[in-house]
C-alpha cells in the first residue's frame, strides 16, 4: 500500500536520543533550549517556544488572547477537531465559517461578513500547507478596528504548514499566535510535540511561564521550590528527548519539502481532474483534489494499493458544539467531493506514475 502520510526520521537518530537517554535528564532542559535556538534560526523569528503538542498551542494562545467572556471565535469546521477543542476549553463560542471552494482555507468574504461586536478572534489553518491570503486577513483585522473599535486576536493553526511562505515570508512569521504541530507524521515530528509562535517580547516571556504552570525555570529557590505564581498555568512544556529528536530531524526539512514540492507540481501538470489550487510556497502536506463518485474513488484507489481520505472530518457535526450549528452551503457541497492522495517525500517516481494513471482512468 502506498501510504498517505509516513513518519520521517534520522536514519542516525540513535546518536541523537540514546546520550539524552542516558544522561539521567530528560525533561525540559538544554536540549529544548539547543532545538528552541535552531528553529529561531531556521524561521528568523525570536520569539518561538516548543510544547508537547498543537493542541496545547492553541489551547494556550486562546488564554493568552485574554478575550471577554462569551466572545465569538471564528473559525472554518474542515480542520483537526484540534483546533476546535482549544475553543472549548477556554469556554469561548464558535461561530462557524465557510470554506473557500478553490483553496480550502477559511472563506475570507464570508468571514468579514460574519464578525460582531462580540467576535474577538478569528482561529483557523492553512489547509495542506497552502498559505491564507495574509494580506486580505490583514486588511479585516484593519476593517474589524475601524468598524468596531478593538483589534481581533488571531490565532493561525500551522499545523499542515511547516517551511510555507506567503510572498517568501515564513508563516508563522507575521505577528500572530502561530502554533506548529510536531506529531508523528508531520514535516517535523519530535515523536509528538508542537510549537508556539508569540507576537512579541512580552508575550514570549508570558508563555514561558505558562506552558510550565506559571513557574519561572531561572528564579526558582532551588530545584524544586519556586517563587510566587501570579498566573496559573499548565504543564505543556517539551522535554529534552523529544528535542534531541527535534534536532536530529530539523537539517532534512527542506530537503523533504522541496521533493514534496515537485510531487505536487508533477500532479498539478498530470492529472486530468479538479483539484483544489495550491502555490510554490505551499509546504504540500496534502494534495486535494475533487472527485465526484468520492466512497467510489477511495474504495477504488485502496483496492490498487493506494491510501487516500478526506483527512479532517468536519468539526461542526459533532454533537458536543451542536448548539453552534449553521449553514456553511459551500461546505455543504465541497465535502461531498474532496480527497487527499499521497504527496509526500516517501514517494517514488513510479509511485506517482501509479496514483496519476490510477486517478484519470477512473470513472
Amino acid at each position: 500500500m502506498i501510504p498517505l502520510f509516513k513518519v520521517f526520521m534520522n536514519p542516525k537518530i540513535e546518536d541523537y536520543i540514546v546520550p539524552v537517554l542516558k544522561s539521567g535528564f530528560i525533561s525540559q532542559g538544554s536540549q529544548v533550549e539547543k532545538f528552541e535556538e535552531k528553529l529561531k534560526d531556521y524561521f528568523n523569528y525570536p520569539y518561538i517556544l516548543t510544547l508537547n503538542s498543537a493542541t496545547s498551542g492553541l489551547t494556550l494562545a486562546l488564554k493568552m488572547a485574554n478575550l471577554p467572556k462569551n466572545s465569538e471565535v471564528l473559525i472554518c469546521p474542515l480542520t483537526c477537531f484540534a483546533t476546535t477543542s482549544a475553543i472549548l476549553a477556554n469556554n469561548l463560542n464558535i461561530k462557524w465559517v465557510d470554506i473557500d471552494p478553490e483553496t480550502c482555507n477559511i472563506n475570507l468574504e464570508d468571514l468579514k461578513n460574519k464578525i460582531t461586536t462580540n467576535t474577538r478572534s478569528i482561529c483557523f489553518v492553512h489547509w495542506g500547507g497552502n498559505p491564507v491570503d495574509m494580506d486580505k486577513l490583514n486588511s479585516i483585522k484593519q476593517y474589524t478596528l475601524d468598524k468596531f473599535g478593538f483589534e481581533i486576536k488571531i490565532i493561525e493553526d500551522c499545523a499542515h504548514s511547516f517551511g510555507a511562505k506567503y510572498k517568501d515570508k515564513k508563516i508563522g512569521t507575521f505577528g500572530n499566535y502561530s502554533i506548529f504541530s510536531l506529531q508523528a507524521i508531520k514535516h517535523l515530528t519530535t515523536g509528538d510535540g508542537g510549537l508556539i509562535f508569540l507576537p512579541n517580547k512580552e508575550e514570549y516571556e508570558r508563555a514561558k511561564l505558562l506552558r510550565w504552570f506559571g513557574i519561572s525555570r531561572e528564579k526558582r529557590k532551588d530545584l524544586r521550590l519556586e517563587e510566587d505564581i501570579s498566573e496559573s498555568g499548565f504543564k505543556y512544556h517539551m522535554n529534552d528527548v523529544n528535542a534531541s529528536i527535534g534536532l536530529a530531524n530539523l537539517p532534512f526539512v527542506e530537503e523533504n519539502l522541496s521533493v514534496m514540492r515537485r510531487n505536487c507540481q508533477i500532479y498539478n501538470s498530470c492529472l486530468d481532474i479538479d483539484i483544489i489550487n495550491m502555490n510554490d510556497n505551499s509546504a504540500c502536506w496534502l494534495y486535494t483534489i475533487k472527485v465526484k463518485q468520492k466512497e467510489k474513488f477511495i474504495e477504488y484507489m485502496k483496492s490498487n494499493g493506494v491510501s487516500v481520505s478526506q483527512v479532517h472530518q468536519r468539526n461542526d457535526g459533532n454533537s458536543c458544539v451542536e448548539k453552534f450549528k449553521t449553514t456553511l452551503p459551500i461546505l455543504d457541497q465541497i465535502e461531498k467531493e474532496i480527497v487527499c492522495i499521497p504527496c509526500g517525500w516517501w514517494l517514488t517516481f513510479e509511485d506517482i506514475e501509479k496514483i496519476i494513471n490510477l486517478i484519470n482512468e477512473f470513472r
